[in-house]
């Protein structure tokens, strides 16, 4: 569990170490495992036989070796792609994970992020508790999205599930976003370059973490430090935890 009075924030793995090897593949999350984060970030679809895989886009185009929409592949079919030679020849013969697979290989004490991309309203909600309960895995699991209606609905299968509100906002308060959209949130996820540390502050200080994306620069990491951020999501875990270090 994440602390929010920690003197350093934790370090969460966007897609795994995806700066250094292919996003969302258990490649990835291994690499950030042994670069030392404390949690990974993931993203989630359903395909078309239902299951719950890991991958960001809508469509397997960009990060495998094959074509077509998520929803409408089988985990047996995209199982048949490479995931990992667009990134690097090192990496070919990586698969597309399924998330049961990422939570199996994740040990009990690294949360994991879940942003939920695909599915929503389409069984991904009922399927994701199911999954979480079956794994027992509730405890350290945050489930972010952009889409605040997953999120209210997930409040009511699971309350004790945390969530956090995913955004790309300017706002001058945005301790006030989990009431207006509805949410018992108990995390911020926003852009990095739109948060202010008074923002940052005011969240913290009535018990909401604060986990802005993606910092990947260390002048942004150091900045997220100074702010007193929960935690900060980078594609180069290894890089932020090295500064965390100095």
């Amino acid at each position: 569990m994440c602390s929010l009075n920690k003197e350093l924030p934790i370090v969460i793995a966007h897609r795994g170490a995806a700066g250094e090897a292919p996003e969302n593949t258990l490649a990835a999350f291994q690499l950030a495992l042994e670069q030392g984060c404390d949690a990974f970030e993931l993203d989630v679809h359903l395909s078309k036989d239902g299951q719950i895989v890991v991958i960001h886009d809508f469509s397997v185009d960009r990060t495998t070796s094959g074509q077509g929409a998520v929803n409408q592949l089988t985990v047996e079919e995209m199982k048949q792609f490479d995931a990992g030679a667009w990134f690097n020849p090192t990496y070919a013969g990586e698969r597309i994970p399924t998330l049961e697979e990422v939570i199996a290989m994740t040990p009990a004490h690294i949360q994991i992020n879940v942003e939920i991309k695909g599915g929503i309203g389409q069984g991904m909600e009922e399927k994701l508790v199911e999954l979480l309960r079956r794994m027992n895995r509730t405890a350290s699991i945050i489930v972010s999205s952009f889409h605040f209606d997953c999120l209210r609905t997930l409040n009511q299968l699971e309350p004790s599930l945390r969530v956090g509100l995913l955004y790309d906002l300017n706002l001058k308060d945005y301790a006030l976003l989990p009431k207006a959209a509805g949410v018992d949130a108990y995390s911020l996820h926003p852009l990095f370059m739109r948060l202010e540390a008074e923002a940052v502050r005011a969240a913290v200080a009535q018990g909401v973490a604060v986990f802005p994306w993606t910092v990947n620069g260390e002048e942004g990491m150091a900045a997220m430090l100074e702010m007193g951020v929960s935690g900060i999501i980078t594609d180069f875990p290894g890089k932020l935890r090295k500064l965390m270090e100095q």
